[in-house]
């Protein structure tokens, strides 16, 4: 806020009051076009400044006194002619030399000029700078003439008390008492330095708190520690580390503000937030706290630590112009050998290349010897630093993989050459030094002055130097010629010959040469400070753009801006996922990062489910209401994760259960409750499951059944257990609970708290349908500055229509259906509007879902339609990066035109969802809701399963299909032991009977025909066993159809069809198929063409004879296992297959439209269906699903190999047995007999060989309901060892 009101009063005309003098330039065209005529709105001399050449060399400078606070610039032609700038950049300094240009939006600025002569144009910078000169350097100029300006800067007188800091002297600022207990803190202060090191602030306590301020490596390092105990369980310490490349010799402003642990720690008008380890609140500091370096206290320096050399200006501290103390000699100064408060520069003319520059300067000619030295830096990992041509040979400086080579090459002689390397790193943007020295038969490469990283070498070669030395670059074509050609960065103190090169000489073109340089300036930018790779990208860099490792992340895109998971498991069931572990991000590109859960979605609801560490049955004894023992309950996903999921499901629950023995639960009907659980928010809850918040009662005082009516818990008349659910999601996930009701003798608590468990996706199916071409909703302003992503799904039958907009002054953002086939993204950030478009070979106004996502970085823009069709555009590298926007969101138009006619639903916003139903429903000509989900994912539903519409989604009705499951692809199954049938009735009047119960899943579709010319028989089996019958279909006359399994193991179809004397038999098979292995067949019969498929081998056709009939007279009946009918059976089939009957499994048996094997199953008593014998489901007889929707390789989501459900999921029909379950069960009956049988021997001799074995009988056995309980309560050690087990503290 101060920096706005600054801006908006400082608007003086700074350019206008000054003296001719006041102005110079590079050059002047006539004395009519000196530079002091470049006033703006003046007439005088020629009417403004123009160079003597129109070129990029060119300057036009203003000193205006002294510093001032410069807010705007504007800018004019030159009067009456044809001569303006149109592209500049604006360049500052406090000296006149050292010049920093000004940056916007991360690059070096081009502001915008002028088109023509008279009009103005002007830029408040968004950025306001304090300076003494101005340069502007034009860039671009008119075509019809040559460069011609007059301009003014606006701004407001500045002062500040000023520092110089020597390096040696502190400023102590002394407290008024001895020791201070700080609960809040603004410390305030500029600093400029050419050091890279040095501690700005510093102050500490006896207790161990401090607070430091220094520089590291050009970077900011404020370390807050406000207290850690002696134990070492609290850690106080926080490192926190800002900007880079601080060392540039330019005033920097700090603004740390702490209130408590959290603290807002400002640089350059870039803020951090964070919030401080440990849980004090208080900075304890003693005696006094010292900027510039840390105190002398007689101690050694930690760390090494450097004092601070540069200046610092308007230090305040809480309140205290801590300046103008040092000035009015009220702070201990006494360090510095001579305190001055102006600052004193140390320039060393930095030179800056760009890629297409070089430094010419002379040398010494035919000498033996090389002798030169530089500091450079830059952020590319390659570039030519130095060439020279020798008089018989080269001489090449470079930079390879971060490395400094050396490379000499003398012609004339063989094996005459110098290969030498130091260093790594070095393109790290820190300012490096390099010395070379080469003599005969000797080269020495020396990196940053550590004679440790020098490299000699004593090859035998001969030196004769050149006259010239060519510094970041070399672009002319001679014989010999360096492998680097150009270098993008700064050098400086730059030595040919042991000699300083005078610079200064270079710029007045009195000695050398150069190109493209850019003198007394480093135009180096930290692309990666701050980061713009978010979610933890990793930031790399070169001198022109950076690059994000998204790496680990969980996000993707060119700044890691993009979650590559979906957002719940409401959406993985939508892509076809199966139940399983996956990873979720609720809120996408948000804050909040991905994490695992698991979803099952063997229902029609999907469950999504989030583990906590709390072991079943947790035992806790020996607490007390006064000492409570508080257990904690931590989960596979943070607390802000886990309400990301439970804000946005319909439903959650979470199972708690408390087994008491002499332990009260609440306390009922009237007292205070001895157990409490804390939710979320950290708020204390007094009500178990099965009951709500607000009522003190348990799930047996809901429902009035409590083993004693005088109590509303059972625990708390001491009787079994307390159990439920805990279904307000506001309150869920359970983080603690404190139980306090274990102190009795014998008293024992058990405590068991589930998983957390939500199903369904508020936000997924969050939708609105829009009826009118005018009607929109609207929403708050879009906050999407450097980073923007939506996400949508559509469906229209429209050709066009906006789907939102936001608009600003000039920037706007947009997204739209521009044609049937055409996806638009728009949008303007102030370099002009930018369209990408995304053409769909199909219709898009198919009234199908169609999904949309577009993203806007810095680095480039997105948009993607169906997740298939993609395009993208790069950011230009220089311009704004900013979206500002001013107006209201509008969704489902673009202010009222072009309106959209559809749905759109599950609308995200930089990963926060709009919810479009609540908004529909107060807007005329906008419904909540939409229809019509089938279209899209009715694909999904497979074996013939039914898309059912629902108005948050759809379903699979797999009523008439022999599958089960959300998908209609879950085997149904049985096993038959000998002698079990399965008899399933055809004829009409069963089936009218039937149609009036409700048993949709087992009687629809059933063939009210009893003629048939047409059959589909498709099932699945598994044996060991032969012969046996599989499937046979009866009839009132002698007309049958059996599938058999022959002595041989073979598989055999039998039609009785009459007109034949024998019935029609086919050998589907010769190989044994009664080994134990899953075989599918399917048939199928039109008229007399029959086609047979086993397992994935081709289909082979058959014909039945001409004598054959080809009507199935009056079916009556369909059999499995077994057939036991009255009336005509075929002998043959009775004598070889039918005893002892079919033994394994049978599973996907469908005839024609029925599922009789799945009827059987799922009957409740009332559909045509029966059996006798045991029926035990089971899907032994299918194999699995062989062709899953994604290859666990190749799918992204899927992260673990094994199901988190049984793939063999058995379950005993009523009048039948488990079997697998009963051989289990007796193993497990003989194996616990066993051991109480040795149990029981070794005791009897224990007894019989320690005779004070019963002198030492746990006390209190007799009362105790077993021997395990009589232990624990006497032995103190027990509780002790389960207490070690969990986290807990008493309270």
């Amino acid at each position: 806020m101060r920096l706005i009101t600054i801006t908006e009063n400082c608007v003086i005309t700074l350019v206008t009051p000054l003296p001719h003098n006041a102005f110079t330039s590079s050059s002047v065209f006539t004395s009519g076009y000196a530079p002091g005529y470049a006033k703006l709105n003046k007439r005088g001399g020629a009417g403004g400044w123009s160079p003597l050449d129109s070129d990029h060399y060119q300057w036009l400078q203003v000193d205006l006194g002294s510093r001032k606070q410069v807010t705007a610039i504007a800018t004019q032609g030159r009067y009456s002619s044809s001569d303006w700038t149109t592209r500049y950049r604006l360049l500052y300094s406090d000296t006149g030399r050292n010049w920093k240009p000004y940056h916007q939006d991360g690059n070096i600025w081009a502001f915008a000029g002028n088109s023509n002569t008279e009009s103005v144009v002007r830029h408040d910078l968004q950025n306001p700078t304090v300076a003494r000169y101005l340069r502007i350097i034009p860039l671009d100029w008119s075509e019809e003439g040559r460069i011609g300006l007059r301009f003014e800067i606006f701004g407001c007188p500045y002062w500040a008390d000023v520092i110089n800091f020597d390096g040696q002297g502190v400023i102590s600022y002394r407290f008024k008492m001895k020791k201070m207990k700080i609960l809040k803190d603004v410390i305030a202060l500029k600093f400029k330095t050419s050091e890279s090191e040095g501690v700005i602030l510093h102050g500490e306590g006896q207790q161990g708190d401090y607070i430091t301020l220094e520089l590291r490596k050009g970077r900011l390092l404020l370390q807050i520690n406000l207290g850690s105990n002696q134990y070492g369980s609290i850690l106080g310490h926080t490192s926190v580390t800002s900007g880079s490349l601080l060392d540039d010799h330019h005033w920097h402003s700090i603004v740390i503000e702490r209130y408590r642990r959290n603290v807002n720690f400002t640089l350059d008008q870039h803020t951090q937030h964070f919030r401080t380890n440990g849980e004090f609140d208080h900075l304890d500091l003693d005696y006094e706290l010292t900027f510039g370096g840390m105190p002398y206290s007689g101690k050694p320096v930690s760390g090494g630590r450097r004092n601070f050399k540069g200046c610092m200006e308007s230090i305040n501290y809480n309140g205290e112009n801590i300046t103008d103390l040092a000035r009015r000699k009220k702070l201990d100064s006494s360090s510095f050998r001579n305190l001055t408060f102006s600052c004193v520069d140390t320039h060393t003319f930095p030179v800056f290349f760009n890629g297409t520059s070089f430094l010419q300067l002379p040398g010494r000619r035919d000498h033996n010897m090389v002798s030169v030295g530089f500091q450079f830096r830059t952020w590319n990992p390659t570039g030519l630093l130095l060439f020279s041509s020798l008089a018989d040979g080269m001489l090449e400086l470079a930079l390879n993989d971060g490395k400094v080579t050396a490379h000499i090459n003398v012609t004339q002689q063989k094996n005459m050459r110098v290969d030498i390397a130091s260093g790594s790193g070095l393109n790290d943007g820190e300012w490096h030094d390099v010395r070379f020295l080469a003599k005969e038969n000797f080269a020495m490469l020396t990196i940053d002055g550590d004679e440790a990283s020098a490299v000699r070498t004593n090859s035998p070669v001969q030196i004769t130097t050149g006259s010239t030395y060519h510094f970041g670059g070399y672009f002319l074509r001679t014989r010999a010629s360096p492998v680097q050609r150009s270098f993008q960065g700064c050098m400086q103190l730059i030595q040919v010959d042991d000699q300083l090169a005078d610079l200064t000489a270079v710029e007045q073109g009195r000695m050398g040469a150069f190109e493209n340089v850019s003198l007394d300036m480093c135009a180096i930018i930290d692309r990666c400070m701050p980061n713009q790779c978010e979610h933890g990208g990793r930031c790399s860099q070169t001198w022109d753009g950076f690059t994000c490792t998204c790496d680990g992340t969980g996000y993707t895109g060119a700044t890691c801006h993009t979650s590559v998971y979906e957002q719940s498991c409401e959406a993985y069931k939508h892509l076809g996922r199966s139940s399983d572990s996956y990873w979720i991000d609720p809120d996408g590109s948000g804050p909040l990062g991905p994490f695992k859960v698991i979803c099952n979605m063997t229902e029609d609801k999907v469950w999504t489910t989030v583990v906590n560490d709390l072991a079943t049955q947790t035992a806790v004894t020996g607490s007390s209401r006064e000492r409570r023992t508080v257990l904690q309950l931590n989960y596979s996903a943070s607390m802000e994760q886990v309400t990301a999921i439970t804000n946005s499901a319909e439903h959650c629950e979470q199972h708690v259960a408390y087994a008491c023995r002499m332990s009260r639960l609440l306390n009922t009907p009237d007292g205070t409750p001895y157990t409490w659980w804390v939710g979320r928010g950290n708020e204390k809850h007094f009500y178990w499951g099965g009951s709500v918040p607000g009522i003190q009662k348990c799930a047996c005082g809901i429902e009035r059944n409590c083993t004693d009516s005088k109590y509303y818990c059972n625990c708390d008349a001491d009787q079994k257990d307390d159990s439920g659910l805990l279904v307000y999601k506001d309150h869920l996930p359970v983080s603690q609970v404190a139980v306090g009701d274990t102190n009795r003798p014998g008293s024992e608590a058990k405590l068991t708290v589930g998983p957390l468990r939500c199903y369904g996706d508020r936000s997924y199916w969050n939708a609105a349908s829009f009826n009118t071409p005018s009607s929109y909703l609207h929403f708050s302003t879009f906050q999407g500055e450097t980073s923007a992503d939506i996400s949508f799904y559509f469906k229209t039958s429209a050709p066009y229509g906006v789907f939102l907009e936001n608009l600003g002054n000039t920037d706007f953002i947009r997204l739209e259906l521009k044609s049937p086939t055409v996806v638009s993204f728009s949008f303007d950030v102030g370099n002009g509007p930018v369209e990408l478009n995304v053409y769909s070979p199909t219709l898009l106004n198919d009234d199908q879902w169609h999904r949309v996502s577009a993203e806007r970085n810095t680095k480039e823009a997105i948009l993607q339609l169906d997740q298939k069709y993609k395009e993208v555009r790069p950011a230009p590298t220089q311009g704004h990066t900013r979206l500002e926007l001013y107006s209201q969101l509008y969704v489902g138009a673009a202010g009222g035109q072009k309106g959209f006619l559809g749905c759109i639903r599950s609308l995200k916003m930089n990963g926060m969802a709009l919810d479009l139903e609540e908004r529909a429903n107060v807007t005329p000509g906008v419904k909540p809701g939409c229809s019509g989900h089938c279209t899209s994912f009715g694909m999904y539903c497979r074996n013939g399963g039914k898309c059912v519409e629902k108005y948050n989604g759809y379903s699979c009705d797999c009523s008439t299909t022999a599958y089960d499951g959300p998908f209609c692809s879950k085997d149904v199954g049985g096993f038959f032991e000998a002698g079990t049938l399965v008899k399933y009735n055809l004829v009409p009047e069963v089936v009218a009977a039937a149609s009036s119960l409700d048993e949709k899943s087992v009687i629809h579709n059933l063939p009210v025909e009893t003629n048939l010319t047409h059959e589909d028989l498709t099932f699945s089996f598994s044996t060991s066993t032969s012969p046996s019958l599989l499937v046979y279909i009866s009839s009132k006359t002698q007309d049958y159809m059996a599938v058999v399994l022959r002595q041989n193991g073979s598989l055999q179809l039998r039609y009785n069809l009459g007109g034949l004397r024998e019935p029609f038999s086919i050998d589907i098979d010769q190989r044994n198929l009664a080994n134990g292995q899953p075989h599918t067949v399917n048939i199928s019969r039109v008229e007399r063409d029959i086609e047979v498929q086993l397992d994935h081998y081709p289909p082979v056709s058959y014909t039945l004879p001409e004598a054959s009939d080809t009507q199935f007279t009056l079916v009556k009946s369909l059999f499995l296992g077994k057939v036991f009918e009255t009336g005509y059976i075929d002998p043959v089939l009775i004598e070889k297959y039918n005893t002892p009957g079919f033994v394994g499994c049978l599973s996907r048996v469908q005839f024609n439209s029925i599922a009789p094997l799945k009827a059987a199953l799922r009957s409740r008593g009332s559909a045509p269906v029966s059996h006798q014998g045991k029926l035990v489901e089971s899907n032994c007889g299918a194999s699995p699903l062989t062709i899953p929707p994604m290859s666990a390789a190749t799918d992204p989501w899927h992260l673990d190999a094994g199901a988190d459900f049984p793939f063999n999921e058995e379950r005993v029909i009523p009048d039948g047995v488990n079997r697998n379950s009963a051989i289990i069960g007796g193993i497990i009956a003989v194996v616990i007999f066993t051991i109480l049988c040795t149990l029981v021997f070794l005791i009897r001799y224990m007894f019989r060989h320690k005779g004070t074995y019963h002198t030492n009988e746990a006390k209190g056995g007799e009362s105790s309901e077993s021997a395990d309980a009589a232990i624990m309560g006497t032995e103190p050690n027990f509780t002790e060892t389960i207490d070690e087990s969990k986290k807990e503290w008493f309270i």
